[in-house]
C-alpha cells in the first residue's frame, strides 16, 4: 500500500509539473525583485546610510522583528500561489485523465480507484505544501544573502544586522505549520473540487465555483439563513491556529497585529495554538466533509466513462 502510494505520488509530480514549477517561478521573480530593489534604493545614498546606521543601533528584538517582516513578505506570495495551485490541481487532476484518455492506461494498471484518488488528496494536503515550503525557505535564504551582500557593500556588518537577528528556525517552523494547516482547514473545498474533477465533462472551474457562489445567495433569498455563507466564506479567514489573531491579517506585512507582535518581543512560533487548532470542531467537521466528497469522487471515478 505504501509503495503504491509513493509510486502514485511520483506520478503526480511527473504529470503535474506546476506543483514545483510554480514556486520556482515565484522564487525567481522574488530574487530578481530583491536585486533590482537593492539597486533602486542605492540611488538614495544619504538616506540609505542613515537607515543602516539607525538599524545598527537598534536592539536585537527590533532587528528580529524587521527580519521577520521581510520573511513574511516573501511568504505571502508563496501562500497565495500555493492555494491557487491547489485549486487548479484538484479541479484538473481527475478531469484531465478522462479528457486525454489516459484513464484507460491507468485502469489497466494494478491500482484501484480509491488509491488513485487518495494519492491526489495526499498531493493536495501534503505534497504541495511541502514543495512550497522547501522552495520558500531557499528563497528566503537567497533574499537574506542578497541583502547581506548589499549591506556589506554599504560598509555595514551584515552578520550583526541580518544573520545574528534572523529567527530562521522559529519562522520556518511556524511557516511549515501554517502551510500544512491551511489545506487541512480548507479541506472541504479540496474534497469538493476532487468530486467536480471526477464528474464534470467540461468547464471544471465553472462547475466547481458556481455552487460555492450561488448556494449562499439562494439560501439568503429563499430561506433567510446564512448557514452556507458561514460555512464557505467565514472558514476562509478564521482558521483557529494563532492566538487571537486573524490568519490572513497576520501574514500582511503592514498588519497592526504583526506590529504588535514585534513590539511584544514574541516570535511567530509562540503565537501558534497548535493544540487549539487540532481540537477545533471546525477542523474535524471539515475533514469529515472532505472525506465524504473524496468518497463520492472515488465512486464517480469508478463508474465514469472516459468521456
Amino acid at each position: 500500500m505504501i509503495s503504491t502510494q509513493v509510486a502514485l505520488l511520483k506520478r503526480e509530480l511527473w504529470e503535474h509539473r506546476a506543483i514545483y514549477v510554480t514556486p520556482l517561478v515565484i522564487a525567481l521573480v522574488i530574487a530578481v525583485m530583491s536585486v533590482t530593489g537593492q539597486v533602486a534604493i542605492s540611488a538614495f545614498d544619504q538616506v540609505v546610510d542613515l537607515a543602516i546606521l539607525g538599524a545598527s543601533n537598534l536592539g536585537e528584538a527590533e532587528r528580529k522583528h524587521a527580519i521577520t517582516v521581510l520573511m513574511i513578505s516573501v511568504s505571502v506570495l508563496f501562500v497565495f500561489a500555493m492555494w491557487i495551485l491547489t485549486i487548479f490541481y484538484t479541479l484538473d487532476c481527475l478531469y484531465a485523465e478522462r479528457k486525454d484518455k489516459s484513464i484507460l492506461f491507468w485502469r489497466s494498471m494494478p491500482v484501484t480507484d480509491a488509491e488513485t484518488v487518495i494519492s491526489k488528496l495526499i498531493t493536495s494536503l501534503l505534497v504541495i505544501p511541502l514543495v512550497t515550503f522547501v522552495v520558500l525557505a531557499i528563497t528566503q535564504i537567497v533574499v537574506l544573502t542578497i541583502s547581506s551582500i548589499w549591506v556589506s557593500i554599504r560598509g555595514a556588518d551584515a552578520g550583526h544586522l541580518i544573520w545574528a537577528a534572523a529567527p530562521l528556525t522559529e519562522n520556518w517552523t511556524a511557516t511549515l505549520i501554517f502551510l500544512l494547516a491551511l489545506p487541512l482547514w480548507l479541506s472541504p473545498f479540496i474534497g469538493w473540487f476532487l468530486l467536480v474533477s471526477a464528474y464534470t465533462k467540461r468547464s471544471a472551474l465553472l462547475v466547481g465555483f458556481l455552487p460555492i457562489i450561488l448556494l449562499p445567495m439562494f439560501e439568503k433569498m429563499l430561506v433567510g439563513t446564512k448557514m452556507f455563507s458561514t460555512a464557505i466564506f467565514v472558514r476562509s479567514g478564521q482558521m483557529p491556529l494563532f492566538h487571537g489573531l486573524d490568519t490572513f491579517g497576520l501574514w500582511d506585512d503592514n498588519s497592526e497585529q504583526l506590529n504588535a507582535l514585534g513590539r511584544s518581543g514574541l516570535s511567530l512560533l509562540s503565537m501558534i495554538d497548535l493544540g487549539g487548532f487540532l481540537t477545533s470542531p471546525g477542523l474535524w467537521l471539515g475533514l469529515l466533509v472532505c472525506g465524504l466528497f473524496t468518497t463520492a469522487a472515488i465512486y464517480v471515478r469508478r463508474f465514469r466513462d472516459e468521456s
